[in-house]
């Protein structure tokens, strides 16, 4: 019998790369809940999820997570203890959401509660939340932990995420649902939302316009390839749900994230004539060296999936050049 998964935000970057993954395994019936929202151009969306259209075991219900008949027809195809409900979507962007926060909390806070509640009538086998990195605000002990306790978000996307996470803990202990919440750090690769810095960048070296640099170019970030994310949430959901007390499974994880103290970086360096070469890099890393909890030795029959690999990048181009 086929797997179920419900995948909200499955037309978006990464949600259409995980519908690539789980048609191309085979076994798994598909079930994308996504409202197309004017963040960005709908035609990005529509050529995410053109060759998903004609598969046999795929639906796209255009709707909002908020929408009580969307959910309804949504979980109308789950089969219980086979459907997994993987939660990507969500108003995003941390600048949008100072500017509206009302709008930030009804879709990534009631959202989520109403999928939540969807999951929990339908007595669903998994719930996996996509949550943030951003729940860390300034948090100064790095590299940071799914341990950390004490969080301060800093901003209202930041603060709806973290709610998210908690009423994803309070299901799972007082309805016994499994859930998992996956903290992503800034995701890149194909399709990678045209907003994001990284998309914005290779654009303008396409073009060829000047890119604008704030600051001295020191600052450093997190960045995880889209196959290493999409390995990771695969991870998630194959995990052990096993708990002791009968309560509903529950854990945090930082998929793709290595925790080290140089980081996947954007690179810009001189080159003869004045040219410049543009690259992705990052260490490799493997499970018994990687920092994150669950890809710590012993932690569980997920861990091995979500730092098998740390890719390393190279993108030669010749760049534009930078206007301070």
């Amino acid at each position: 019998m086929s797997k179920h998964a419900i995948i909200t935000g499955g037309a978006g970057f990464i949600g259409s790369h995980l519908v690539d993954r789980l048609l191309d395994e085979g076994g798994w019936k598909v079930t994308v809940v996504d409202n197309f929202h004017p963040f960005y151009p709908r035609a990005v969306k529509e050529a995410n999820v053109l060759a998903h259209r004609s598969h046999p075991s795929y639906t796209l219900l255009e709707g909002d997570i908020v929408d009580e008949e969307t959910l309804d027809k949504a979980f109308a195809m789950a089969s219980g203890a086979d459907t997994t409900v993987v939660h990507l979507a969500a108003l995003a962007g941390v600048r949008p959401s100072i500017a509206d926060p009302l709008a930030y909390h009804r879709v990534n806070v009631t959202g989520t509660l109403k999928l939540l509640e969807k999951a929990r009538s339908n007595k669903v086998a998994h719930f996996v939340l996509a949550s943030s990195s951003s729940v860390y605000g300034e948090d100064p002990h790095v590299p940071w932990k799914e341990s950390l306790t004490g969080l301060a978000p800093i901003s209202p996307y930041a603060a709806t995420k973290l709610a998210a996470e908690q009423y994803t803990r309070m299901y799972a202990h007082l309805h016994g649902l499994n859930t998992t919440a996956l903290r992503f750090f800034t995701v890149y690769g194909p399709r990678q939302r045209p907003d994001l810095a990284i998309h914005a960048f290779f654009k303008k070296v396409i073009e060829g316009t000047p890119i604008q640099q704030f600051g001295d170019g020191s600052t450093r970030r997190d960045y995880t390839f889209v196959d290493d994310i999409i390995s990771g949430v695969r991870g998630a959901m194959d995990r052990s749900l096993r708990t002791e007390d009968g309560r509903g499974a529950f854990e945090i994880f930082q998929p793709g994230q290595f925790g080290h103290r140089s980081p996947a970086r954007l690179d810009r360096r001189d080159r003869e004539g004045g040219r410049t070469e543009s690259h992705y890099r990052g260490p490799a890393r493997t499970a018994r060296r990687c920092a994150t909890d669950l890809c710590k030795r012993g932690k569980g029959q997920g861990a091995p999936r979500l730092c098998a690999r740390h890719r390393y990048h190279t993108r030669p181009q010749a760049f534009p050049p930078v206007v301070r």
